[in-house]
């Protein structure tokens, strides 16, 4: 709707080019006057018919008013769609996150494992005593290494499990014991540090001031249930330091059993402010059945978005969770709603698949999209380094269909050496593929990121050469 500033090339140097005609000519064989004159005609008539379709799609009496924006509707779509945690109290944030009240527990506790104490002695040798072994044996030795460490580490898993489970009954039966209802959160849940601690230093960024203000951002870790801090802009170079904004948690418990969470953050550089804000909770009911709330505040462009949504889990085989959801979003004037539905399939402990689709609809208009996701992961994930992830995504809009799709597989190479590849494309032709190799030992592996590098300067004198 608004016209884009038209550009002409002009020359008019003695040395320019002339046609048979005696017109002067850019070097593509342009005749430049006649497009200058061109563009000027073409200027003025568009910009009186814009203003004559901007005086007819006003309303009778304000004829200068702009025309109301629609609202971005696979922006709000595509937040609508994430998959979102649900929110726990204090002694349930290191339970399994991938489980609602322990109904879709991945991991099974098997009896028949070798336990780290049933195997016979083992003796670690130096670096002196393995470089002295036959590759044979030190194939043997690093394995039968790598094995026991493994069941070391599933005994450890174990144990935190366990001990999460025992803090979580305990819990449940000293809220039946005590009378007092007005008991602290911090004696729930284990208790905060009672005494101050001092936190070590932020890393300030590249500034221009030689002094350097550290000490303005020294502060305690206290029993204070509110956490600020500050927030950092690392790519800005500002005469002072790069923190531009405030972050706010705290999580609250309201009668002992819903929690509720608030989270801001306000930033503001020389030219614009943002605001994001979000308050959360979620009420279980039942076994295997929640129901979250959650009320959304942020800076889209120069408005503020205000959205309202709900989700509603629950569990309908042990190994499925289906979710429902709402949402109400109020950009400006214009009011969108959306609903979206989501299922989630554990297969099995290596295999989950993600399905979620949903529409918003605002001004009569509509959007629809829909996503997958599957992962596939290594048997003693995470303690196998084998993960690879398909993602699918639709979204049709005004009849203009864009599909994604990306892939990313983690494959281990050796003991202490990782290969990930990703790659996207979409139905426009777009994408992109990426390879990454990062080892912990082998560290010539770093010097194939030089050939990119003198491939470039090897290309400098060729470029330099062609200019000149």
């Amino acid at each position: 709707m608004r016209l884009m500033n038209p550009v002409s090339l002009v020359e008019n140097h003695s040395a320019c080019r002339i046609n048979r005609a005696g017109q002067r000519v850019l070097p593509n064989g342009q005749i430049w006057k006649s497009h200058l004159l061109l563009l000027s005609f073409a200027s003025k008539i568009l910009a009186e018919a814009n203003a004559l379709l901007k005086l007819q799609d006003s309303p009778p009496g304000k004829p200068y008013t702009a025309r109301a924006r629609a609202p971005p509707l696979p922006f709000l779509l595509s937040s609508l769609l994430q998959s979102r945690p649900q929110l726990k109290l204090p002694e349930e944030q290191f339970g399994d996150e991938d489980s609602l009240d322990d109904d879709l527990d991945e991991s099974s506790d098997s009896d028949d494992e070798t336990e780290p104490d049933d195997l016979p002695p083992f003796k670690r040798l130096t670096k002196a005593q393995v470089g002295q072994l036959s590759r044979a044996q030190k194939k043997a030795y690093f394995d039968e290494l790598e094995y026991r460490e493994k069941l070391f580490m599933k005994k450890q898993l174990k144990e935190e499990k366990k001990q999460r489970r025992m803090l979580k009954k305990m819990a449940e039966s000293a809220k039946e014991l005590l009378s007092d209802p007005n008991e602290n959160i911090e004696e729930e849940s284990g208790g905060a540090a009672s005494v101050p601690v001092p936190m070590p230093d932020l890393a300030l960024p590249a500034s221009f001031d030689s002094d350097n203000p550290t000490h303005r951002y020294r502060y305690l870790d206290s029993s204070n249930q509110w956490l600020v801090r500050p927030v950092l802009e690392t790519h800005g170079w500002d005469h002072d330091v790069g923190y531009e904004g405030l972050n706010v948690e705290r999580l609250f418990v309201l009668k002992e059993k819903i929690p509720l969470s608030f989270s801001g953050q306000v930033t503001k550089d020389k030219k614009d402010a943002n605001v994001q804000m979000e308050v959360a909770t979620s009420v279980k009911y039942g076994k295997g059945k929640a129901t979250s709330l959650g009320f959304d505040m942020q800076t889209v462009g120069k408005d503020l978005a205000y959205t309202l949504r709900s989700e509603t889990k629950f569990c309908n085989f042990r190994r499925n969770m289906a979710t429902a959801g709402l949402s109400f979003t109020l950009l400006g004037d214009a009011l969108s709603a959306g609903v979206k539905v989501e299922d989630k399939l554990v297969a099995s402990k290596r295999f989950k698949v993600v399905i979620a689709g949903g529409a918003m609809a605002g001004r009569g208009d509509v959007a629809y999209g829909g996503s997958l996701e599957a992962q596939l992961r290594d048997k003693d994930y995470p303690l196998g380094r084998s993960l690879s992830t398909l993602g699918l995504s639709v979204m049709d809009w005004h009849g203009d269909l864009a599909v994604g799709c990306n892939v990313q597989s983690q494959i281990p190479v050796g003991r202490h050496t990782n290969l990930v590849a990703r790659a996207n494309l979409n139905n426009r032709g777009a994408g992109q593929v990426s390879i990454r190799l990062n080892s912990s030992e082998q560290l010539q592996i770093a010097l194939i990121g030089l050939i990119p590098l003198i491939k470039k300067m090897i290309g400098y004198p060729q470029q330099l050469q062609f200019g000149q």
